[in-house]
Formats: C-alpha cells, sequence, structure tokens
C-alpha cells in the first residue's frame, strides 16, 4: 500500500480501514485525498469488507475551501476540473467496489464528505453526527453524486429540502427518514461499526458484490431487466465456492465458514 499524506490506510483481518486524516481541517478532502481515497480503493487487494471513518471530532465538513491557491476549488472552472479529475472518480471507485462498504459517522458529513458517506452501503452515525448540504448557502449546487443519491435514498421532498434549505440532518432522524442505516450512541460507534464490518468480510463476498451490481444496475433498469439480470447473477454466485459451503452448512445445520470465493 503506498504512502498517504491525507489518509491512514491498514488492513486487517480481511477489512481495509481508511481514515480520512486531517482532524485539525476537521477532515476537509481538498482534491489531494479525493486522489488518495481513490487510490486506496483501487488497491483493495484481498479484503473482503471497507471501514470509512474520521479522525478527530468530524467525519468530514466537506471540500476544503479555504486550501491555498495551488489546491483551492473556489471559482467555476477550477470547480469543475477538479469534480472531473478527483472527485467523482472518487466516488465511483467506492460505489463500484464489489465488497460491502461502511462508513463510521461521527460529527459532520457535509458537502462531498456526506456524499463520501452516503457511497458507502452502510453508515453507522453516533448522535452527534450530521448530514449537510450546505452548497445553497453560497451559492453553489450539490455535487459528488448527491443529486443522485439523495432522491433514491430519501425522496424528492426530503432531498429537496437538504438541497435548497441547506439544513442539517442529525443523525437520529437521518436514520428515521432512511438516509442511514443506523444512529447509535457516540461512545458506542466504534464497537458497533468494527462489529458490523467483521461480520460482513466474513460473509459471501461473491454473492455481496452480486448483490449491490444487480440493486445498483435495477435503480436505472426496468422489472424484466432487473429479473433477468438476478437469473445471471444467481448463476455466478451458486457456481461458487461460498455457496457450496452454505449449502453443506444448511444440511449440517451448522454455521458457514465461507472464505470469500
Amino acid at each position: 500500500m503506498a504512502d498517504f499524506e491525507m489518509i491512514r490506510v491498514a488492513t486487517s483481518d480481511g477489512v481495509m480501514t481508511i481514515t480520512l486524516n486531517r482532524p485539525e481541517r476537521l477532515n476537509a478532502c481538498p482534491p489531494q485525498m479525493a486522489d488518495e481515497i481513490f487510490a486506496a480503493v483501487r488497491a483493495l487487494g484481498d479484503a473482503r469488507a471497507v471501514m470509512f471513518r474520521g479522525e478527530g471530532r468530524a467525519f468530514c465538513s466537506g471540500a476544503d475551501l479555504a486550501a491555498n491557491a495551488g489546491t483551492a476549488i473556489s471559482g467555476g472552472d477550477r470547480a469543475f476540473t477538479s469534480l472531473s479529475q478527483s472527485y467523482n472518480p472518487m466516488i465511483q471507485a467506492i460505489v463500484g467496489l464489489p465488497v460491502p462498504v461502511v462508513c463510521a459517522v461521527q460529527g459532520a458529513a457535509a458537502g462531498v464528505g456526506c456524499s463520501i458517506a452516503l457511497a458507502a452501503d452502510f453508515v453507522i452515525a453516533g448522535a452527534s453526527g450530521y448530514f449537510l448540504q450546505a452548497f445553497a448557502n453560497i451559492g453553489l449546487v450539490p455535487d459528488g453524486g448527491a443529486s443522485w443519491m439523495l432522491p433514491r435514498l430519501v425522496g424528492t421532498a426530503q432531498a429537496t429540502r437538504m438541497m435548497m434549505l441547506a439544513e442539517r440532518i442529525p443523525a437520529q432522524e437521518a436514520e428515521r427518514i432512511g438516509l442511514i442505516y443506523k444512529c447509535v450512541e457516540d461512545d458506542a460507534l466504534q464497537e458497533e461499526s468494527q462489529a458490523l464490518v467483521a461480520r460482513l468480510a466474513a460473509g459471501p463476498s461473491v454473492a455481496y458484490g452480486l448483490m449491490k451490481r444487480t440493486m445498483r444496475d435495477g435503480l436505472q433498469s426496468d422489472f424484466g431487466s432487473t429479473l433477468a439480470a438476478e437469473a445471471a447473477a444467481q448463476r455466478i454466485a451458486g457456481g461458487s465456492a461460498d455457496a457450496a459451503e452454505g449449502a453443506m452448512a444448511f444440511l449440517a445445520k451448522r454455521k458457514a465458514q465461507f472464505k470469500g470465493c
């Protein structure tokens, strides 16, 4: 794994943990951080699940608008370039991962930080966490895939509220409206998120990857196409070693020991 300046990456027991590591800036994400996250997830190796977390008081406060002249993204042309070359490839790489992704959110998940979190398959937030699309406050539009993700997660009414009114959505409300998987007490966030990602890393990796792809494609397909995609995915999953182990475990009335293949 390459050395990074703005994130830390560690892999243990099948889990790749990516920690956003600019706590002095509430983990604000300049293009360099986006590029580093992209490089990290592209080097997945044999990891069977990925965890995102933030160092310090926040998960990620958004793009770094206060960066120096060389890394700032202010201005229409510069923002377009940063999104096209750094932020969008990062989000697509996270969403396209063939393994489950868990994100643990404490404090702010704002702007592109909100998008990074919501690109995960499971978001667990501490009670002090919140989700914010503050673009309207500075005359900008949501980015990082928020315009696609939010209406699909919470419907157009709540998505419009978040985007146009730029209101904070506290973690408890985020769970209630279906924006995230779960809200827990702050002191339980690490334990809960670690337990979940460990469970996923021990699961049927081939099936998980196919589930992710079929659901993602199904959001843009008709019902018949999704039925056909499920059948094709089942052919692949059914031929995996994990499926054979699952069947044997079921017949033997024991817990399956999946190997991720």
